[in-house]
This record gives structure tokens, C-alpha cells and sequence, in this order.
């Protein structure tokens, strides 16, 4: 496969980063979602599949939907066991609003993460962070 010259050094700095970073998180907070999908278990479960597959993930063990909480926490949660880490995802019922994070040691594309979500649960607002993770020195 050949590469462009911006390919090409996106991928120099993706190699580079994978050398001095233990994982990547990136984090959601949405505002007024879809109130019928963030109710649904067959659209939070469809997401997750979406989710995984488009981010180049390897799911380990189906995912975890719960509903629970009372009040201003209740909804489902979402835990879904990736290879390399994690996806969670709350989602408030009397707000219409959810907390999204996918922590992995496997770089992704937090773009591509972010436009899965606003397909399947369509806020009106979000609060995104992503960054890279490392424990301090041991020395």
C-alpha cells in the first residue's frame, strides 16, 4: 500500500506514541440525547457492536446493560470489555443526558468514537476530553 507524505507521518507519530503512552481515554458528556434511544437496550447494545467494530476493537464477552438508579441516576450502564481495556456509558433518564468513555492501551480515532455516539443517541450539546495516559515515573 503506498502512502501519502501526511499518512505517512501520522503513522510515525502514532508509533511514537504508542512507545511512551500506557493508553488513550476519551470522554463524553451529552446533553439532552434521544430519549427513546438512550431507553432502548437494543440500540444501546447495537451501539456498542457499531462502537467496537468502527474503532477497530476486539469485544471480550458480550456487553453488560444494566438498568438502575433512582432519580436523577437512573438508566442503564453500559460496560463492554474490549482487549485492550474498556467502554462505558451511563445514560440519566430524567435528564436525557449520558456519560461516554473509551479507555484503551490500543490507540483509536476519537473522531470516529465521538460520530458513532451522535448517530445512535443525538445530543444537543457535548463536553469532549481526550488525552493520553501514563503513570508517573517509578524512580
Amino acid at each position: 500500500m503506498k502512502y501519502t507524505r501526511k499518512q505517512r507521518s501520522r503513522l510515525r507519530s502514532t508509533q511514537k506514541a504508542k512507545k511512551q503512552r500506557w493508553g488513550y481515554h476519551l470522554i463524553v458528556n451529552a446533553a439532552n440525547c434521544n430519549p427513546e434511544s438512550i431507553r432502548s437496550k437494543e440500540t444501546i447494545r447495537a451501539f456498542v457492536k457499531s462502537l467496537v467494530s468502527a474503532i477497530d476493537m476486539k469485544a471480550y464477552g458480550a456487553p453488560r446493560i444494566v438498568m438502575f438508579g433512582k432519580g436523577l441516576q437512573k438508566g442503564y450502564t453500559l460496560v463492554q470489555l474490549i482487549e485492550t481495556s474498556d467502554i462505558t456509558c451511563h445514560f440519566a433518564e430524567e435528564t436525557n443526558d449520558a456519560y461516554f468513555d473509551v479507555f484503551s492501551c490500543k490507540i483509536f480515532d476519537p473522531a470516529v468514537a465521538l460520530k458513532v455516539f451522535q448517530t445512535y443517541f443525538q445530543p444537543t450539546k457535548i463536553q469532549k476530553k481526550f488525552f493520553t495516559r501514563q503513570a508517573p515515573s517509578h524512580t
